[in-house]
């Protein structure tokens, strides 16, 4: 695996590129004196749990012929405000609307950040990552 960077104007904005050619923009997470126009690394980080884990899930659910109607996520990363400090805790909340079984979007779930999920396992050396699921709008309680 490898991607490029490259610089794109004369403050913190970078233009990351895969082997496929698909590209990011990468900035500061605030400035005061332009304009944030990408995502900061730490952002990332959380789009990156968002994106692994989502792809397991729906590929574990499809192989079982289920077909959410709609898919969300939102995952929250708490980190101290020191400089340099890795996430404390990440919650990655699911909604899913459809004919899903709450025990198979459970194990899809469980299956994903416990085993599968790249990204989360890289992470959980330094981050608590718990996860939580909104079926058809009702919360529905996670063993």
């Amino acid at each position: 695996m490898k991607i490029n960077l490259e610089r794109i104007n004369d403050k913190y904005l970078f233009e990351v590129t895969n082997k496929n050619g698909h590209k990011v923009h990468l900035d500061r997470k605030y400035s005061d004196d332009y304009n944030v126009q990408g995502s900061s690394p730490m952002e990332l980080l959380l789009m990156g749990v968002a994106g692994c884990s989502s792809i397991d899930i729906i590929s574990i659910l499809e192989k079982q012929k289920l077909y959410p109607k709609s898919y969300k996520m939102e995952v929250f990363g708490d980190r101290e405000s020191v400089p340099g400090s890795p996430f404390k805790k990440i919650h990655a909340e699911l909604s899913i609307e459809g004919d899903i079984p709450a025990d198979k979007i459970i194990r899809a779930a469980h299956l994903s950040f416990d085993k599968y999920c790249s990204v989360s396992k890289n992470l959980e050396k330094t981050s608590e990552i718990i996860h939580s699921i909104v079926l058809n709008g009702e919360k529905i309680k996670i063993a």
